[in-house]
């Protein structure tokens, strides 16, 4: 029986995960948390640190080593630069191989991880995105709404799920003295929002594509998706050829989370990647099943 140890076990994408485990008799998982659980669908959860604690190196590859697990699947956004080095210093590949932290290379997953370093990469490799700049190009922020023609999009550069996203219609909504470099604007693309959850194997380099459409999100027009509808293969194919684009271009493998958004024209565009399991993986369960096709063999 294979042993698969899943960080962020408490979370929206761990959570997705430990659904799709059940009656999988060949495996068995465990779930690492910043908190004790209870009620998951995880046998044992174990204890870690934060990733953002100096302990977490420490403490991640103590557990690895005692536990030994074939196979290593993080779900945590702001864990995952670590992660790829920390397969590294252990000899833990991110290759698809037993043994493997599933994900990309440590590069890839920076760029990933950083939504100012994601558009400088998918602009300069010509896939489409919204507007996008820091902060402080703009003095405040009816300059701001100047040059995204309408309302924009304020955001964490490095952030988990949508915490910390604001849009801004109007100047008096925010005081943009208080933005600093740790954010990124985006011109606010307002048609409809999709969630595409991709594959991209290691190995053959092709990707699998799954399209869900956000149909309800937290914040009414920005946020997280609190409910989907998985569209028909085939239905939205400019969705399916602009994540495949980026993903490519960011040469991330495993499986990737991503947000991409239609302009008033219709365009697609990529608002930002995760480069690891999202919340709604289980409409996609492909993506788990190629996991652990290529990775455990």
């Amino acid at each position: 029986m294979s042993h698969v140890m899943i960080t962020g076990a408490g979370g929206p994408a761990g959570r997705a995960l430990g659904i799709q485990f059940r009656g999988r008799s060949t495996v068995t998982i465990t779930g690492l948390d910043m908190a004790e659980l209870s009620g998951t669908d995880y046998p044992r959860t174990l204890v870690v640190p934060a990733a953002a604690d100096p302990d977490w190196p420490v403490a991640m590859a103590a557990v690895i080593t005692q536990t030994q697990p074939d196979l290593i699947i993080p779900t945590v956004s702001d864990e995952l630069p670590q992660m790829a080095v920390l397969a590294a210093a252990l000899g833990r590949t991110t290759a698809a191989t037993p043994g493997a932290i599933v994900g990309s290379n440590a590069a890839a997953t920076a760029i990933a991880a950083d939504k100012l370093l994601t558009m400088w990469a998918l602009e300069r490799a010509g896939v489409a995105v919204p507007l996008f700049s820091a902060p402080d190009a703009f003095a405040d922020t009816a300059e701001a709404l100047a040059w995204a023609g309408g309302p924009l999009v304020v955001k964490p550069r490095i952030s988990r799920g949508g915490r910390g996203v604001a849009l801004i219609e109007a100047a008096e909504q925010a005081d943009w003295s208080q933005l600093g470099p740790a954010r990124i604007v985006q011109s606010f693309a307002g048609g409809t929002e999709y969630s595409p959850q991709v594959y991209r194997s290691p190995i053959t380099g092709r990707s699998i594509v799954v399209v869900l459409e956000k149909t309800v999100l937290a914040q009414g027009r920005v946020g997280n998706a609190v409910t989907t509808v998985r569209l028909p293969d085939g239905s939205a194919p400019d969705v399916v050829a602009v994540a495949t684009a980026a993903v490519e271009a960011l040469d991330l493998v495993g499986p990737i989370d991503l947000d991409v958004r239609r302009e008033a024209d219709g365009r697609p565009v990529v608002l930002e990647i995760n480069s690891r399991f999202g919340a709604n993986s289980a409409a996609a369960p492909e993506l788990l099943d190629a996991v652990l096709t290529e990775w455990l063999g």
